[in-house]
């Protein structure tokens, strides 16, 4: 099998623990673009057991708070798709009315130029997503 996320990139891992990670996705159209993904290979929310979706969720959560606190966008997207790539992962992405989206999914078409943004810096990130997750990710 040659599945993308079934070894995430290291140079682009923010936060990490047994059972997934996070990595910034590099997208300079929609920076602090984030993905959580699951390490084993499962398609699906329902091949988890119900502690591992509760898990998941927990961090998916937690890094969008973070997203929130360190970025203050006008919107959070999360969509979890894996119609290319079937291994489990969401995506979190913060959204600005003046992106080239806006209000377009990400993968719509472009509506503007739009504004350069700033990325949330890796360390900064991985630190409010330890503590969103330690304060039960409410921003």
């Amino acid at each position: 099998m040659n599945c993308p996320l079934c070894a995430l990139p290291p140079a682009r891992v923010v936060w990490e623990d047994a059972r997934c990670g996070v990595i910034q996705v590099d997208d300079d159209a929609h920076p602090g673009f984030c993905r959580v993904v699951w390490r084993e290979h499962v398609a699906e929310m329902t091949d988890l057991l119900p502690a591992d979706r509760r898990h998941l969720m927990e961090v998916v959560m937690a890094t969008e708070a973070a997203l929130r606190t360190l970025l203050r966008p006008d919107k959070i997207n999360l969509a979890s798709f894996g119609n290319m790539v079937p291994h489990l992962h969401w995506h979190v992405i913060p959204r600005y009315r003046d992106d080239r989206h806006f209000p377009e999914s990400v993968w719509g078409a472009p509506q503007r130029p739009g504004v350069a943004h700033p990325a949330a810096e890796p360390v900064a990130l991985a630190r409010a997503i330890d503590d969103a997750l330690n304060q039960g990710a409410h921003p």
